[in-house]
Order: C-alpha cells, then sequence, then structure tokens
C-alpha cells in the first residue's frame, strides 16, 4: 500500500507590521490614530524644513538664518503626549514646552549638539541634547532628556556651558538654583544660585560633582577653561552679592580649582569689568567657553544695561593671551551680537545669551553661535575664527564718553574720504 505523500503545509503570511513600530499603539481607535499620524507627518515635516540663510542681514562679520534653530516645535510628540488611548482618550498634550533656550554646544560624531535649556509650562528646566548634520537645520532631540543627578535642595537647572578638558573628562558646569533658607515667611522669590557641575565620556552617563564653592556668596555664569593654568582647573565666574543683584563689584572673574571633585576654589580676580554708560553697565558674565586660537582666547560674553524697556542683554567679545588667560589683549567696543527681529519678543524680551558655539574641522574654521532669544527659543549664527579674530582685534574699543566717540567717527570717515580721493 502506497503511502500518501504528504501536502507541503501552506505558506504562512507575513506578519502585519507592528502598530507600535509605526508609531500607533496597536488596537488604538481608528479617529485617534488617525489624528496621531496626523500630528507625526507634521513634526516630520517641520523637522525636516530648511532654515536658509537671512539675505537682509549683512555686516560681514557673522550669517544669520531666517529660522530659529530650535523652538519648543522641535520637542518630540513622546516628550509631550502620552501615547496610551486609555489614559489619553482625546490625545491632549499632557506636559507642554514652554521654551527651548541658551544652549550649551558640541561637535561630536561628525555632528552638532546643543545641550537645550528645555522648559516646560511648569518653569522648570532640564537638559536635553539635540543633533544636527550640518548644525543649522533638521535639529533632532535623543530619545530621552539627560538623567542629571541631583544635589538637594536644587529645584532647577538651566544654562549649561560644555569644556572638552585637557583632563580627558567632558564638562558640563550649569546655575544651580534653590530657595533662600534664610528668606522670611512668605517670601518666595529670594533664590541662591551655584555652579553645578557634572562630567561624562559619552553625554549618555554624567557623574555629578559638588557644586563648586567661591569666595562669593552666589555663582552664576561660571565656565570652566579647557585647559590646565599652573597645574589648576580654572573657571570663569561672575560674583555676586545676591540672586539678582551682582552688589558693588560684579565682571567676569578667575579663580582656580587644586581638585574639581572637591571644587573649592581660591581667590578670586575681576578680568573684565562692569563701566558706566556701556553695554555692560549693569552686568556681564561669561558666554560659552573661550576657542583657541593662534592670536589668543576667543571669549563671547552677554552685557546687560538698563533701559525705559527693562533689561537689554546683548552679546560682546573680548580676547586675552594665550600664555595669560586672565590678560585682555583686544576689546572691541560695543555689542557683537543684539536682539534682532523676532528675536527680541518672547518670555522675557530684549535678551540675546550664548552659552555655547562649535568650531567645525574644516577649512574655513567656521564657528557657529548658538545664543538663545528672549528666554524663548534657541538661534544660530555662522562666522568663522578669522573673522572673529579680526573683528577684535581691529574693532575700536568703547570710546566711553560723546567726544571721543565722534572722534572714532569722523577719523573713520575722512580715513576714508582720503583713501577714496574725496
Amino acid at each position: 500500500m502506497k503511502k500518501k505523500s504528504k501536502t507541503p503545509a501552506p505558506a504562512k503570511k507575513a506578519a502585519a507590521p507592528s502598530k507600535v513600530k509605526s508609531g500607533i499603539p496597536a488596537g488604538a481607535p481608528r479617529d485617534w490614530a488617525k489624528r496621531l499620524s496626523k500630528l507625526r507627518k507634521k513634526h516630520e515635516k517641520f523637522l525636516s524644513k530648511p532654515n536658509p540663510v537671512d539675505r537682509k542681514w549683512d555686516n560681514g562679520v557673522f550669517e544669520r538664518f531666517e529660522n530659529p534653530a530650535i523652538t519648543y516645535r522641535h520637542a518630540p510628540i513622546e516628550w509631550r503626549f502620552d501615547l496610551n488611548p486609555k489614559t489619553n482618550p482625546y490625545l491632549m498634550e499632557r506636559l507642554g514646552v514652554n521654551a527651548t533656550l541658551n544652549p550649551g554646544a558640541f561637535y561630536w560624531k561628525g555632528k552638532v549638539h546643543m545641550v537645550v535649556r528645555f522648559e516646560g509650562y511648569d518653569r522648570k528646566s532640564l537638559f536635553a541634547i539635540a543633533e544636527s548634520p550640518n548644525g543649522i537645520d533638521n535639529w533632532r532631540f535623543w530619545d530621552e532628556p539627560v538623567d542629571l543627578p541631583e544635589i538637594k535642595p536644587e529645584t532647577n537647572v538651566y544654562d549649561m556651558r560644555v569644556t572638552f578638558h585637557q583632563d580627558g573628562w567632558i564638562y558640563g558646569v550649569f546655575c544651580s538654583e534653590a530657595k533662600d533658607p534664610n528668606a522670611k515667611a512668605g517670601d518666595l522669590s529670594s533664590a541662591v544660585a551655584v555652579a553645578g557641575m557634572v562630567r561624562t565620556k559619552d553625554f549618555r552617563k554624567w557623574e555629578r560633582l559638588p557644586n563648586l564653592r567661591t569666595p562669593a556668596s552666589q555663582q552664576r555664569n561660571v565656565v570652566l577653561h579647557p585647559e590646565f593654568v599652573g597645574g589648576k582647573y580654572a573657571f570663569y565666574t561672575r560674583p555676586m552679592d545676591g540672586f539678582i543683584d551682582v552688589g558693588s563689584g560684579g565682571g567676569i572673574g578667575w579663580t582656580l580649582c587644586d581638585d574639581i571633585t572637591v571644587g573649592v576654589t581660591g581667590p578670586e580676580a575681576i578680568i573684565d569689568g562692569r563701566a558706566y554708560h556701556t553695554i555692560k553697565e549693569v552686568k556681564n558674565g561669561q558666554g560659552p567657553t573661550p576657542i583657541k586660537t593662534d592670536k589668543g582666547w576667543l571669549h563671547l560674553a552677554h552685557g546687560v544695561r538698563n533701559c525705559a524697556a527693562g533689561l537689554r542683554y546683548v552679546l560682546y567679545m573680548f580676547m586675552t593671551s594665550l600664555e595669560d588667560p586672565t590678560r585682555v589683549i583686544a576689546r572691541p567696543g560695543g555689542h557683537f551680537l543684539a536682539p534682532y527681529g523676532g528675536e527680541g519678543f518672547g518670555d522675557v524680551s530684549n535678551v540675546t545669551f550664548s552659552c555655547g558655539w562649535v568650531q567645525l574641522p574644516d577649512k574655513q574654521k567656521t564657528v557657529l553661535i548658538y545664543y538663545g532669544g528672549s528666554d524663548t527659543r534657541c538661534y544660530v549664527a555662522r562666522t568663522s575664527v578669522g573673522r572673529l579674530v579680526d573683528w577684535c582685534m581691529n574693532t575700536p574699543e568703547d570710546a566711553l564718553t560723546t567726544r571721543r566717540a565722534v572722534d572714532q567717527r569722523l577719523a573713520l570717515i575722512r580715513a576714508n574720504k582720503a583713501l577714496l580721493g574725496r
């Protein structure tokens, strides 16, 4: 008796692609899934939008761009919406984003990155890393924000500067804010600001170091110098008597630290002070980590003055000696970059503030400057090391009085007339 041949089993149909992989939870109601799909497509279109150079702006020093680099709209959908149809049947935004501002910046594995101050509707800031292939557009946040270890009684953190240090570590120095323990009953605005510090090797795992302890009672805008100075860690500081007021002194300070894992510094000395009737009359502070050039250290800083509309924050530059980073060798007068167009409107209007810039590894030595616009969004400006050095070395210093300013302007005009034979 012949054995019956076995009929081959029908080929199994390929499993339908998981709805989760397509960004839609399995079992989601049709209308709910349709709304989420629309949100994702709209978000992707926004993220992919090019950011052209602003052709209306031309000062020969740097380029601006038509749009901000990063806004609240860049925040991933998963960071704002609960994507469970059962707990969020209307697909509402549960954790809103108020602002993306004052970013630190670094170049890493062929891409430009920002460490964005990412602020929710609740006023709490966290740090979130975004990357771009060109440093101008197509910014994408990493999957999760920075998982920052806490030092109590810290309430809020913001404005991180990133330093690739000579010791092999990558450091982040930021403002750590807490309620003033000595505030009177009912006073909910008095606060204490100190310099918080972390270090990392990969921007994923962060080691929290002790908060920096300097002779000043409070600190803001603290930046770590990228090299040892006399075998010690060197910091740019802004000593303050109070949370807002710099007090009787103020300016960009300098202090040395024997052991950064202990975080206690020696005396502070002001290397770039405030001056009456200038763009840094009220206060000033170091911006990002200085850039080393063959002519000296390039510094970007912010200056603040008071006017009828309130405080006005602008960016200015100076250079210090390679041999002695505390000695200023060039001090161009006036601001380098100020609020322009829509940059001047936001949560705290009339503000430009920088914590980060990046020198690209190209022949032009391109420098991308990142700055917050009115405490609301991030912008980028593009220039080069050569242009920045020229700006610093050949721009006249602040004349300090009207008479001297007239003399400066006349000297320029008359030199141009002579050159043109007029």
